[in-house]
């Protein structure tokens, strides 16, 4: 089975680019909402994650996102720390999903692929792109958040150019139907590299 690695910087449009493979028959893991889930079921996780931030963690026995992204984003250690405990427990997950796709490839999308190092466990990787302005604007409606919020979580991934040199393949996500016309040729291409 071909895994091939989705990712894009925070206001890229990963999410729906994925949605486009997703509308091509192709199985689609998103490793952001197999951690929120697993953050909210796994009581292994539960525990690690108080022990980290405290009770506040937690609230009404769901993760206090707000909370802890006001932790992380001003704390690398934490993010860091954060990460180690969720990493582990979705790369499970994935294998487990992985084991029952019988697609030609399947498409794993994670925001921190090149960052954490996924990317070596995949055998094609796709980084999806935008302007800043753009990812600005859209994480402004999507979020309703400030702009120095959105800087700082910004400034805790890598850039696009850094990004480009280790990524397969590139999809500029400024135009919906032009963005749905490079998905439909690059769907092509990922079909016959399996076949070669």
């Amino acid at each position: 089975m071909m895994i091939v690695g989705l990712t894009g910087g925070i206001g890229s449009g990963k999410t729906t680019v994925a949605n486009f493979f997703r509308k091509l028959g192709i199985p689609v893991y998103i490793a952001d909402e197999a951690g929120k889930r697993l953050m909210l079921t796994s009581e292994e996780i539960k525990e690690a994650v108080v022990e980290l931030f405290g009770d506040k963690a937690y609230s009404g026995g769901e993760p206090n996102r707000k909370y802890i992204a006001s932790r992380v984003f001003k704390d690398s250690e934490k993010l860091k720390a954060l990460n180690r405990i969720i990493h582990p427990a979705v790369a499970a997950d994935f294998q487990n999903w992985l084991s029952w796709q019988e697609a030609p490839y399947i498409i794993y999308e994670a925001a921190i692929l090149f960052e954490s190092g996924g990317h070596e466990k995949c055998d094609r990787t796709i980084l999806v792109t935008a302007p800043y302005e753009e990812k600005i604007k859209r994480l402004q409606f999507r979020d309703n958040s400030e702009i120095k919020e959105i800087e700082a979580r910004m400034a805790n991934q890598w850039s696009d150019e850094k990004k480009l040199k280790l990524a397969d393949f590139q999809i500029e996500n400024t135009d919906l139907a032009l963005t749905k016309s490079q998905v439909a040729e690059l769907h092509e291409i990922l079909l016959k590299s399996r076949k070669n």
